[in-house]
């Protein structure tokens, strides 16, 4: 049994209630998109998520995999996750509270959305609730276009992603979208390569403003954004061609998503120490990538 109180128990819940039903509306909208895409440039049937629900094998706990392999998204993968459980002793010395007590909750959903089309963006989420003695938010959500032409931070896409993450900021703390956007551009970065791994976005960890309920609608605000601003991307970019060597082009820029994840990603480390499901952790790799 917890020894945390029964209000953040009751705190988690909310939260993972609040996850599992956006993966539910993000699902579904991923599916209307695949069903839209123009079978001239997509062929093949259209794409279904498979859920796979599974159980901790530390603490208690599990969550929900959305796996998903179509035409459009040539990968995809929508998980949420909630925990009962003692961190580590290496992990409790990095965790505020932890040092009174190592005892944790979490409820959390990430998402990276892999398209078949070169001229669409990737995109990634995570947004997650954590408690200790203290609790706090985290998360974020960026965008990663694969070529070069639309790599730049003014291009249209980086323009209306930006401004869709600055809103979901600014309803709250206008204060918060120019420090979140710098923090992503800054942990989104490859210093073996010199390069950031997309566009950026907003990245935050460790949020607690004091105030519950204000911290908890600002995250469901990031995902509302997310699920608003990304579809109107892909809407955009589904219908345009593309050539083989916009394909070459894609595959090698997945592989630097690959070196970021592995290399320097902290949720992929924190899940690896902690029990998470290796198989949902893992569906962020690309399908397909290149080294040149």
């Amino acid at each position: 049994m917890s020894s945390l109180p029964a209000e953040i128990l009751a705190r988690r819940e909310r939260a993972k209630a609040w996850f599992e039903a956006l993966q539910q509306r993000i699902c579904a909208e991923l599916e209307r998109l695949e069903d839209a895409a123009p079978d001239e440039l997509y062929p093949d049937p259209p794409g279904r998520f498979e859920f796979r629900p599974w159980t901790r094998e530390t603490g208690s706990g599990g969550g929900i995999g959305g796996f998903f392999s179509g035409r459009l998204f040539e990968k995809a993968g929508v998980h949420t996750s909630a925990a009962l459980a003692r961190f580590t002793p290496e992990m409790a010395a990095t965790m505020p509270g932890a040092d009174r007590d190592p005892s944790y909750v979490s409820a959390s959903i990430s998402l990276i959305v892999h398209p078949r089309s070169p001229r669409v963006p990737a995109v990634h989420m995570n947004t997650r609730f954590l408690s200790t003695a203290v609790s706090w938010f985290g998360g974020g959500a960026d965008l990663t276009p694969m070529l070069d032409e639309q790599r730049s931070p003014d291009a249209d896409d980086a323009r209306l992603f930006h401004s869709a993450m600055q809103g979901a900021c600014d309803a709250f703390d206008p204060a918060w979208h120019p420090k979140y956007k710098a923090w992503c551009d800054e942990y989104f970065f490859l210093p073996h390569r010199g390069e950031p791994r997309g566009v950026g976005g907003i990245f935050y960890d460790r949020h607690d403003s004091g105030d519950f309920e204000r911290d908890f609608a600002f995250t469901r605000a990031v995902g509302e954004a997310l699920l608003e601003v990304y579809p109107k991307i892909v809407r955009h970019r589904m219908d345009e061609p593309w050539t083989e060597a916009d394909r070459a082009e894609q595959l090698v820029r997945r592989g630097r998503y690959v070196e970021f994840n592995l290399l320097y990603d902290r949720g992929t480390m924190f899940g690896f120490r902690q029990g998470a499901n290796i198989e949902t952790m893992l569906s962020s790799m690309p399908p397909l990538v290149a080294w040149p």
